[in-house]
């Protein structure tokens, strides 16, 4: 499958990567058992977003030197149009964390270390579904019906179950790993394992460690199909990708305390979901220009997000 990625553009590529996860594992949230501030958060997520918008403008001008303006403007929207679904899809992923943290009862301390796993599995895993999905579709275009389909149907239920709470009480999964391990009752700081009288004991955090890389998986699933409905070009499936996660620590962190004021943010996820899923059952019949897909995507998520800081503001009260 072509690809604007030359060799020495995935070499830089993953060098960034690779400095960013390093400088984000250092620096993020400092040492040990470290409670990331607001600020701190806010300040990180600006980086990340910045790194991300500066690759697409190092794209378009690569791409504009090389080839034709109207080619690189193409690719960089498709760039950009990716990076923001998948940004947006990974917010409902951290709401998911955030729903597991609380019910284990786990400090913002004591989070750091699930996260950087979480993160690092994420990206892992969204590379190996990446090259697996360029290869398929490669070679069975029909699939793309397939995921069309099956995005269409994900956004339905997602705007069907916005407003539903997830019971972890009664997850077959959840309940399956407590009747299978030996699992102790209370936490040990940072530790994933601890020995009690000569037994091992797994801790609640390596149980909600297992929990988030499941919903890694989930989420894969979910994203992965939504990118190949704006392009099939790795290079800019992957990148978007990566980028959309590099910064998912700092987004945490940033909406640990203020996830009730994005209420309705599901109701926008689902609809960009429909929409992209819309977009590829109709991509043999007519292709939605990339300049529409990113402003409707961009009015989707937007329009959410503005609803639900809105709706969701405290009410002022008088003394």
């Amino acid at each position: 499958m072509q690809s604007i990625g030359t060799w020495w553009m995935w070499l830089a590529f993953f060098a960034i990567v690779f400095l960013a996860l390093a400088i984000d594992l250092i620096f993020v949230g400092g040492g040990k058992q470290h409670r990331v501030s607001l600020k701190e958060a806010a300040s990180w997520s600006l980086v990340w977003v910045g790194l991300a918008l500066s690759f697409g403008a190092g794209l378009w001008w690569y791409l504009d030197a090389h080839y034709t303006r109207e080619f690189a403007t193409t690719k960089t929207m498709e760039y950009l149009t990716g990076y923001l679904i998948e940004k947006s899809l990974a917010v409902d992923n951290v709401f998911v964390w955030l729903m597991l943290f609380n019910f284990f009862a786990i400090p913002l301390e004591l989070q750091k270390r699930v996260l950087t796993y979480g993160v690092l599995g994420a990206i892992v895993l969204r590379t190996i579904m990446i090259f697996a999905g360029v290869w398929l579709l490669a070679h069975f275009h029909w699939l793309l019906y397939v995921f069309g389909a099956f995005l269409l149907i994900t956004g339905i239920k997602m705007w069907w179950m916005a407003d539903k709470e997830m019971d972890l009480n009664n997850n077959p999964l959840l309940n399956w790993f407590k009747r299978h391990f030996a699992i102790s009752d209370h936490l040990e700081g940072e530790r994933f394992f601890v020995v009690i009288n000569g037994v091992k004991l797994m801790t609640p955090l390596f149980l909600v460690l297992i929990m988030v890389e499941i919903s890694d998986i989930i989420f894969a699933v979910d994203s992965i199909p939504a990118i190949f409905a704006i392009t099939s070009d790795p290079f800019i499936v992957l990148t978007s990708n990566i980028f959309a996660i590099l910064g998912l620590r700092a987004m945490y962190f940033l909406l640990a305390d203020v996830a009730d004021r994005f209420a309705y943010i599901k109701y926008g996820l689902a609809l960009v979901l429909v929409f992209i899923g819309i977009k590829m059952l109709l991509i043999d019949i007519y292709k939605i220009p990339i300049g529409i897909s990113l402003a409707t995507v961009a009015l989707l998520i937007g329009g959410s997000v503005l609803i639900s800081w809105i709706k969701t503001k405290p009410s002022s009260s008088t003394h």
